[in-house]
């Protein structure tokens, strides 16, 4: 193999997880079947796809360059951290979730949130294998993070008691989205924005039996205590999901304008689309947390409390919590009209190194090593360090 840049985990490390994504990779081809050949047949769904995609396939028999490397070797680390996550969430409270009050709570959020939540799961596993699986295509090294799967897991009913290299059960989620996505301003250009909710050191997985009894009722809205609790950290994960793929839909749309080759940029804003897609439903789902009828939960362990945004002392556009879809803002240029795109998307706000500073703010990294940041900081700084280059041919 050509070693372009090694970013492998020690290799003296089972490779369990990666071969449980190839696994799942291949079930998930057979369940989504009617995908077989979409890079043909897709391609005549919109004017002018074809071309982009013969275009894509022909520029594939060169050579992609160091930075297209740099640049897919961070976005298969990504997906491999997302996918960790996911897994616990679908573990606990996927379609097939092992924890009956956990699905339940995340159900009064939406009836089909276990579905959704089995699906994004799926998604970020194809996500990984396909990035991981064409990095060795071009003679590329593949990223594997198993080394690094060393924090614990949830002790609640469901979880399995595996490896993570993500935590979810102590989490700083960062709500500013919200009211990002309500506004008019643009953090490319400065707009800073508040917390929508402000939720620190907040399960998003159950803990514990103990904490949260699996067979609890979770009416709504939530009477006794262990149900108040169970329902505040299926509104703490709501939060958690968007934010998550929010950051996602910026990282790629970034990552898209370094790309060099066609093939390159086709995998990144194809992707891309999907974590965009991801946004789009986690964020209407959020947004149940804090409206009627289940607004106004507290936990009762930490006292978070998931006011009415429809309400004084919030309410109007910046809350409004059907106001799901981007609001126009400022883009290219303050002296243009304002358009309705995603954002931030640049390298300071979006960018790989803001992402995996992103992350370490949320704690969705706390407890792992030095050597996990190094590893992770390394691919970033190299994805960012890449720079567009065009053939004049």
């Amino acid at each position: 193999m050509n070693n372009q840049g090694s970013i492998s985990a020690p290799q003296n490390v089972a490779q369990r997880t990666d071969d449980d994504v190839r696994s799942h990779w291949n079930r998930l081809v057979g369940r989504r079947s009617f995908l077989k050949g979409v890079g043909l047949a897709g391609a005549a769904i919109l004017p002018g796809s074809g071309l982009l995609a013969g275009k894509a396939l022909a520029d594939g028999k060169r050579e992609i360059t160091r930075g297209d490397i740099a640049i897919l070797q961070f976005l298969a680390a990504v997906e491999l951290i997302e996918s960790d996550l996911w897994q616990q969430y679908n573990e606990l409270g996927g379609v097939n979730g092992g924890n009956p009050s956990y699905m339940a709570a995340l159900s009064n959020l939406d009836g089909d949130m276990p579905q959704y939540i089995a699906d994004n799961t799926d998604d970020e596993l194809s996500h990984a294998a396909f990035l991981n699986a064409y990095l060795e295509s071009k003679g590329a090294e593949p990223v594997h993070l198993d080394a690094f799967r060393r924090l614990p897991s949830s002790k609640a009913t469901g979880a399995s008691q595996i490896g993570r290299l993500t935590n979810l059960q102590s989490l700083n989620v960062d709500t500013s989205w919200y009211i990002r996505y309500r506004s008019d301003l643009n953090p490319d250009f400065g707009a800073k924005f508040r917390q929508a909710v402000t939720i620190d050191d907040e399960p998003a997985i159950p803990l514990s039996d103990e904490d949260t009894p699996p067979g609890t009722e979770q009416p709504v809205p939530p009477v006794d205590k262990a149900a108040r609790r169970m329902q505040a950290i299926a509104n703490t994960a709501g939060f958690h999901f968007a934010y998550i793929e929010q950051g996602g839909s910026s990282l790629y749309s970034t990552m898209a304008l370094k790309a060099s080759s066609l093939e390159t940029l086709l995998i990144v804003v194809s992707i891309g689309g999907v974590e965009t897609n991801h946004f789009s439903l986690w964020h209407d789902k959020a947004g149940n947390a804090v409206a009627e009828p289940l607004a106004g939960v507290v936990d009762p362990e930490t006292n978070l409390r998931f006011p009415n945004l429809n309400e004084e002392p919030f309410g109007g556009e910046e809350f409004q919590t059907n106001l799901i879809l981007p609001e126009p803002t400022d883009f290219i240029s303050p002296g243009l009209p304002d358009c309705s795109v995603v954002r931030p998307t640049l390298d300071e706000n979006a960018g790989a190194v803001a992402t995996i500073n992103s992350f370490t703010e949320d704690q969705l990294f706390k407890g792992q090593s030095p050597a996990f940041f190094e590893t992770v900081m390394r691919l970033a700084k190299a994805a960012d360090a890449a720079q567009r280059a065009v053939s004049d041919r």
